[in-house]
């Protein structure tokens, strides 16, 4: 993005919608109040506008990784999943909560979905949060202890579950319900498509809930179609 000492907040939202998480986590209004220079706007918040502008412009940058998962151990798969999705999850809930909340409240007596989308979401950040829980407390230490006994070659000493099928079992269980929300809430919102004269808050919650959806099922793979499966054979090795 060129010119940013030059542009408004507005501007700058405008033509990149995702850029609003950056301003909204700084506390800079880039919706009502938006018709200001984000130099300005920095100065008056005491925010870095040269962290803002690397920021804008990181966004440029960033590609789409091309990893071999299939090839990684399974605790470096694991520490992967939370570093990184179960990092963004937590990150991105509160931002995206409070823009449907207030999409909701201003907006939901004329777009009734976005009242359905609210409280969709709302559901999705509890579920999520539980699962997460159980993963990283119960079922990936679980896997991190089968790695370590297969290559110290000792005796894995069975987990109260008593298999790992188990829990992945109500992990997959767990997946195939979020799924099903945020689907959901794909098509209430015609995926992700706000009005043409939506608000740039408008905006941003579809634009922050389809980077969700699409960072969700990234996650869901990871898990049932390669950590999942590859478990549940270390497992059937080691206990052979």
């Amino acid at each position: 993005m060129e010119n940013i000492e030059e542009k408004t907040v507005a501007e700058i939202v405008t033509e990149n919608i995702k850029t609003a998480n950056i301003f909204k986590k700084n506390g800079i209004d880039f919706c009502c109040g938006g018709n200001v220079k984000v130099q300005e706007i920095c100065k008056k918040k005491e925010v870095d506008f040269n962290q803002i502008k690397e920021e804008i412009e990181g966004l440029d940058l960033i590609t789409s990784l091309s990893h071999d998962f299939d090839s990684w151990e399974l605790d470096f798969l694991a520490d992967y999943i939370v570093n990184t999705h179960h990092k963004y999850v937590a990150g991105a809930n509160q931002i995206i909560i409070e823009y449907s909340d207030k999409v909701a409240s201003v907006h939901g007596h004329h777009y009734v979905e976005v009242v359905e989308i609210n409280k969709l979401f709302h559901k999705l950040v509890i579920e999520l949060k539980a699962h997460m829980s159980k993963e990283e407390m119960i079922l990936f230490p679980y896997i991190k202890d089968m790695v370590l006994a297969d290559k110290s070659n000792e005796m894995l000493i069975r987990s109260h579950f008593q298999t790992v099928k188990n829990p992945i079992n109500m992990m997959e269980h767990e997946h195939d319900a979020a799924g099903d929300i945020i689907k959901e809430i794909a098509k209430l919102s015609n995926d992700f498509t706000p009005p043409e004269e939506a608000c740039n808050t408008f905006r941003a919650l579809y634009a922050s809930l389809e980077e969700f959806q699409n960072d969700l099922f990234q996650h869901i793979h990871l898990e049932n179609n390669i950590l999942f499966p590859k478990a549940i054979a270390l497992e059937v090795k080691l206990m052979q």
